[in-house]
């Protein structure tokens, strides 16, 4: 952690690396993404890329506990997660969840905050073909209506202040399709959370 998760300045809602004086980059202030905050600790990128392969495709589950350690060492986590009313978990689909066995960013948003995780509320509605395989395009489209708040419980997302948590923020299209959902039922903040980030 000493050497390869030291802090760097990062766009506010995008998560990207920019210089230290500019607090948002180009493409967010051309075009506000749905977030209002977006906190990343590392970048998608040794020794992180092949520790994420671990937690997610070897079934390492385990690491979560690191990797939520990690992200509390991050500058201004602690104080999204502590102003959060829920943390979120991206949802995986069913087919996805029988494969793998376990969603992670339930794994991670539990090690975070076990009393403030809510995997109830945020749905996968359709099974979309892997991200990471796709381009930006592709991505973007695969995710129109994959995401739905649960009709009864709308009142909890209403007004409410939320972390949505994942573990690799890639071009960003499956936490913006998710914060769309839940800001359109009346999110009153919402901020992602990622352990890495592409870059």
């Amino acid at each position: 952690m000493a050497e390869f998760a030291q802090p760097q300045p990062r766009c506010r809602t995008c998560a990207l690396p920019l210089p230290a004086d500019q607090p948002q980059c180009g493409a967010c202030l051309k075009a506000p993404p749905p977030l209002d905050l977006c906190l990343a600790a590392v970048p998608y990128a040794f020794p992180w890329a092949h520790l994420m392969a671990d937690f997610k495709f070897n079934e390492q589950p385990a690491l979560a506990k690191f990797f939520a350690h990690l992200l509390k060492a991050t500058p201004w986590v602690e104080s999204a997660l502590e102003s959060t009313d829920f943390l979120l978990p991206m949802p995986l689909s069913r087919q996805r969840l029988q494969q793998r066995g376990y969603n992670q960013a339930l794994l991670l948003a539990r090690q975070l905050s076990a009393v403030k995780t809510r995997s109830d509320l945020l749905l996968r509605m359709v099974d979309t073909p892997a991200q990471h395989g796709l381009k930006r395009a592709q991505r973007l489209t695969a995710l129109n209506h994959a995401f739905a708040v649960d009709p009864l419980k709308v009142s909890a997302v209403n007004g409410a202040r939320l972390v949505l948590v994942d573990d690799v923020m890639t071009t960003g299209a499956s936490l913006y399709a998710a914060a769309r959902v839940l800001r359109a039922a009346g999110a009153a903040h919402i901020t992602g959370l990622v352990v890495a980030r592409t870059e």
